[in-house]
């Protein structure tokens, strides 16, 4: 805060970041918490001989939002681990991360970086079918990459190092970059898992699909179970309330203390200008008790005796407005004629 009473870069910078930043985590808050609210409002349906019953009497022969557990079952095909033998599932995904490690310019350290040089995911049809072989009812899993809860299954992963030699290590120090490896990962979701989805359940000639939801709803396959998914939904939830909350006080803070001090200074200016005032109105009537014309006053006159030349410099108001006897003659606390303010110390003023 400058002596204008404005809020200085700073604390205008502090104050627009933090609103923007709460205006942005309570979005995704509200998003969260609208999430979580249809999830618990999903049917739970489970998967046996009156699933098609069912549809067959909803309207349009679909459930807009269910929940469903069943186990993973291929159509046709399945797809085979490239690194683990007899292992088989129905979605792999193939990762590879170039790990280096990059010079920063304002830390003057080496921060660890990773980027996804290259990833392909292969699926095949497949279904869930109910944990009850007896049961023959299979729900068809359409779209299944769409859903925002993808949850595979890590297969395989390695790490393949970078081969270090002194000319590289000289050409890394002044590049800034310093490779450390490259990281391989297989993702799939295997055959037998079982899955919860969530999604738009339809009746499609005798084929029962789940598939994405309309209406802005989200799209779940997970190997969580309903109720986890629900509190791992709902974990979310508290993490960003917790960041809106934080960022939302540093926000009330910072405006709250831009407020503060400037009505502090208006106050004080005020306070100021009424002690001019009770100042100019007092010389007034010294004046008049002197029966001298303020015109015949000279303007480097002490304002206390409005005879002797002002020689006095009083600090740390940095007003001069008195002569040396009539700053000796104040009381205890000596305080500036002018402004009230306590005199710290004293400068003489040399009139050349």
């Amino acid at each position: 805060m400058d002596t204008s009473g404005k809020p200085s870069t700073a604390q205008f910078l502090l104050l627009a970041t933090s609103s923007a930043l709460t205006a942005v985590f309570y979005s995704v808050y509200r998003r969260r918490t609208t999430t979580v609210a249809r999830l618990k409002g999903a049917k739970k349906v489970s998967i046996d001989q009156d699933m098609k019953n069912i549809l067959t009497e909803a309207p349009g022969k679909c459930v807009p939002y269910a929940a469903i557990e069943g186990v993973v079952r291929s159509v046709k095909e399945t797809l085979n681990s490239q690194f683990v033998d007899n292992c088989k599932g129905v979605i792999e995904r193939l990762t590879l991360k170039e790990k280096k490690m990059v010079w920063n310019r304002t830390t003057h350290l080496w921060n660890e970086s990773e980027k996804v040089i290259h990833q392909r995911t292969n699926t095949v049809p497949f279904d869930l079918v109910s944990h009850d072989e007896a049961v023959a009812t299979t729900i068809r899993v359409i779209r299944p990459l769409d859903s925002s809860e993808l949850d595979l299954e890590t297969t395989y992963e390695n790490f393949h190092p970078t081969a270090q030699s002194l000319t590289n290590v000289i050409g890394h120090f002044i590049s800034g970059e310093r490779p450390k490896g490259i990281h391989e990962m297989e993702e799939m979701l295997r055959l037998g898992v079982s899955v919860t989805g969530v999604g738009e359940l339809v009746l499609d000639n005798n084929l029962v699909k789940l598939q994405p939801p309309k209406q802005g709803l989200r799209y779940f396959l997970s190997r969580l179970d309903y109720d986890s998914l629900v509190e791992k939904q709902q974990s979310s939830v508290r993490f960003w309330r917790i960041l809106t909350m934080m960022f939302g006080v540093v926000a009330s803070t910072t405006l709250f203390f831009i407020l503060w001090k400037q009505w502090s200074y208006h106050r004080q200016s005020r306070k100021k200008k009424n002690v001019l005032e009770e100042f100019k109105e007092q010389q007034r009537k010294r004046m008049m008790e002197l029966n001298v014309e303020e015109a015949s006053v000279s303007t480097s006159a002490c304002t206390v005796c409005l005879s002797q030349e002002r020689s006095c410099v009083f600090l740390e108001c940095g007003h001069v407005c008195a002569c040396d006897q009539c700053y000796q003659a104040l009381p205890e606390p000596k305080k500036c004629p002018i402004c009230r303010a306590t005199i710290e110390r004293v400068v003489p003023l040399y009139n050349g």
